[in-house]
């Protein structure tokens, strides 16, 4: 389904008028790459080599093998020995935010306290509920998103063309909420409530030179949200990047640490899409950089706390 985006033209007295437009699911709906693994064909059968050898050859190659097998598996259980034992060190001396690799660089360990693990639990629990608009819990958070965006306005109908005018693609914001799931919308009033500044100015963009054509305010929050939980591997479990497991170590200082950090993406999202000068048919691209730029703040070392991150800085109370 399209999502409406806005359209931004001058008029009279430096007003703008918003003029709705379809905006491609690409926009919306993250993507997810399907790569076809390289696969032989039924019936494939190696060629195999004519043999050329005479008895005594073929003895001789069979005690080359043997000796070959000796020595390969010695040098893999002194590979093993190395590095248990350098798990063993990170482990005693408490590394923070240094992951170990196994050997085909898929899985990365690191020792978690009760306290992370209790809270990585949790977070995990939030992001497997999926909006339910027929649920009072969630119908009474949509109209505190409201509140919260507009104080001075009026709370409409739960379908209503006016949820527009916050960035939901149609008049029935339920149907927007998709893989973001009802987390995506308590990062949301969680922006609204602790960086109220920063929420507003970029609900109403405020800042900067604006495209022509915006991204969707509420519909972005839904995509970061989601965009988020891809990147630190929290539905998978399986943490195969170092900007996961810095994440997880910060859990132990902030158990918000995940909304926190939808509030930095948000804010880093709208820097680079005026940087860029972007407009909406690029908001993919944009969020692709946002995602480059969240990793490499993450895994700077000495980042103990999201509020270490350099575009900390950039929210506003």
């Amino acid at each position: 389904m399209a999502s409406k985006a806005i359209r931004r033209r001058p008029t009279d007295k430096g007003c703008e008028k918003q003029m709705e437009t379809t905006m491609p699911d690409s926009v919306t709906e993250p993507l997810l790459g399907n790569s076809a693994q390289g696969r032989k064909p039924e019936g494939y059968k190696p060629t195999r080599q004519p043999d050329f050898w005479d008895g005594k050859s073929h003895e001789c190659l069979h005690w080359v093998h043997i000796v070959s097998n000796f020595i390969t598996q010695s040098a893999q259980k002194i590979v093993n020995v190395i590095s248990q034992f350098g798990l063993f060190l990170a482990r005693l001396f408490g590394c923070s935010c240094a992951p170990q690799s196994s050997q085909n660089g898929q899985t990365m360990l690191v020792n978690l306290s009760p306290l992370q693990e209790e809270r990585l639990k949790f977070l995990r629990q939030r992001l497997n509920v999926p909006f339910d608009g027929s649920t009072v819990q969630h119908q009474d958070a949509l109209k505190e998103l409201w509140r919260l965006a507009y104080p001075n306005r009026q709370l409409p109908p739960l379908k209503s063309d006016l949820w527009k005018e916050m960035g939901w693609q149609n008049s029935d914001p339920a149907t927007d909420f998709r893989a973001g799931g009802f987390m995506s919308l308590e990062n949301l009033i969680y922006f609204a409530r602790n960086y109220p500044d920063s929420f507003h100015r970029l609900l109403h963009k405020a800042d900067g030179e604006r495209a022509e054509w915006e991204y969707p305010f509420a519909v972005a929050g839904v995509n970061i949200s989601y965009t988020l939980v891809q990147m630190l591997d929290l539905q998978s479990g399986n943490r195969s990047s170092k900007a996961s497991i810095c994440f997880v170590q910060l859990l132990e200082d902030d158990e918000m640490a995940f909304d926190n950090l939808f509030c930095i993406a948000f804010q880093m999202l709208d820097a680079q899409w005026l940087a860029r000068r972007a407009s909406y048919m690029e908001f993919n691209e944009v969020l692709k950089s946002t995602v480059v730029q969240l990793e490499q703040e993450l895994t700077i070392q000495g980042i103990s706390s999201v509020r270490d991150m350099p575009s900390f800085r950039m929210l506003k109370r």
